[in-house]
C-alpha cells in the first residue's frame, strides 16, 4: 500500500499544504537560508501528520483556511525535530540525502532547526485559536522532553519498557496526538470527537515508532537510508532491545557495546544476530498491532465516512509500512 493512495478525502488539499511549505523556502535577502530550507523541506517524507490533522477536520466545520496552515505547521515542526535530531546524532545523511548538518555545518543546523520551530508557530497562530496555539506550545515541549530523555538515557541499560514507552510517547507519538486532536479542534468537533481523535494519533504514533524501532533490525538499509543497528550504535535502547535485554540478563553484547559508551561493530552485529534469530521481532510487532487496535477503536466511536476509512488505512499502513 503506497500511503499516498490513502489520503483521497484531503488529497487535494495536501498540494496546498506542499504550497505552504514551498513558499516558505524562499527567504528574502538569506539565500543561505532559503537553500537549506529547500534542501530539508525536499527530502520527501509521507506526510502522516498533516494528512491525519487535515483528515480530523473533516469530523467537523471543516475550513482549508485554516486547516492548510495547520497542516503545514505540523509538518515544518516534524521536520525541524529531524534537523535537530540529525545534529544531535552526527548523522550523514537521513533517506538516502545529506543531511543539512553534512551539508552545512552543526550551528548553522541548529539555527534552521530554530528558524523552522519559530515559523511553525507563526503558520498555528493563523488558526487564531489560543487553545490550539497552547496545545502546539505544550506538543514542542513534549518533544523536547523525549528527545531529552533519549540523550540523557544513552548507553543506559538499566532500562525498562515503561521508560521507552514514556519516550516515543513524548518524542514521537505527540505530535500524531496533535496533529489529530488539532485538525478536530479547528473543526469545532465536540468535546468527544476530540477526544476519540487525540487517542487515535496518539495510539497511532507509538506504534508508528515501535515499528520504527523493529526496523532498526530488519528493515531495507537502502530503503531506510540508514545502516541496521543504527540506534544501538547511538546508545539508544528500543523495545527489540529490551526484550533481548529482559531474556540474556547476563551474557548480553549489548551491555558489551554500552560499556565503552563507544559501541563496537562486532558487538551490535550479534545483538542484531540475536534479535533475528528469536520471536523478539514477532513479540513487538504484537505490541505495534495492540496499539494499532487502541487506535482503531477509538475511531470506532466516530461517524463511519470517507475520513474514518482514510484514518484506518493510515493505522494499516503504519504497522505494514517497511521503511
Amino acid at each position: 500500500m503506497k500511503v499516498a493512495s490513502i489520503y483521497g478525502p484531503v488529497a487535494d488539499d495536501l498540494l496546498l499544504v506542499e504550497d505552504a511549505l514551498d513558499r516558505i523556502k524562499h527567504v528574502e535577502n538569506i539565500p543561505l537560508l532559503s537553500k537549506m530550507l529547500g534542501h530539508v523541506l525536499a527530502g520527501g517524507g509521507k506526510r502522516i501528520r498533516p494528512a491525519i490533522a487535515l483528515l480530523a477536520g473533516k469530523f467537523g466545520d471543516y475550513n482549508p483556511e485554516l486547516h492548510v496552515p495547520l497542516a503545514a505547521s505540523i509538518e515544518l515542526l516534524h521536520t525541524a525535530t529531524l534537523v535537530h535530531d540529525d545534529v544531535i546524532d552526527a548523522s550523514p545523511s537521513r533517506r538516502g540525502r545529506p543531511t543539512a548538518n553534512e551539508l552545512f555545518n552543526n550551528s548553522a543546523s541548529v539555527m534552521l532547526g530554530d528558524y523552522m520551530f519559530a515559523h511553525s508557530a507563526e503558520l498555528i497562530s493563523r488558526t487564531e485559536n489560543t487553545k490550539v496555539v497552547r496545545l502546539f506550545a505544550y506538543t514542542i515541549m513534549a518533544i523536547a522532553g523525549g528527545e531529552l530523555h533519549q540523550d540523557m538515557s544513552a548507553y543506559e541499560y538499566g532500562q525498562d519498557t515503561m521508560s521507552y514507552f514514556g519516550r516515543i510517547e513524548g518524542k514521537t507519538a505527540s505530535l500524531f496526538a496533535t496533529s489529530a486532536e488539532g485538525g478536530a479542534m479547528v473543526a469545532r468537533c465536540t468535546a468527544a470527537e476530540r477526544e476519540a481523535l487525540r487517542t487515535y494519533g496518539l495510539n497511532v504514533g507509538m506504534a508508528f515508532q515501535v515499528v520504527d524501532d523493529i526496523l532498526d533490525f530488519a528493515g531495507d538499509e537502502q530503503e531506510m537510508g540508514k545502516p541496521i543497528g543504527s540506534d544501538l550504535m547511538q546508545g539508544t535502547l528500543t523495545l527489540p532491545s529490551l526484550i533481548l535485554m529482559e531474556r540474556h540478563p547476563k551474557d548480553n553484547p549489548i551491555k558489551k557495546a554500552f560499556r565503552t559508551r563507544k559501541p563496537k561493530t562486532e558487538h551490535v552485529a550479534e545483538a542484531v544476530y540475536m534479535v533475528l534469530n528469536s520471536d523478539i521481532l514477532n513479540e513487538s510487532y504484537n505490541v505495534a498491532r495492540d496499539f494499532r487496535d487502541r487506535a482503531l477503536t477509538a475511531l470506532r466511536t466516530l461517524p463511519d465516512s470517507p475520513a474514518r476509512a482514510a484514518l484506518e488505512d493510515i493505522g494499516e499502513y503504519v504497522l505494514d509500512r517497511r521503511a
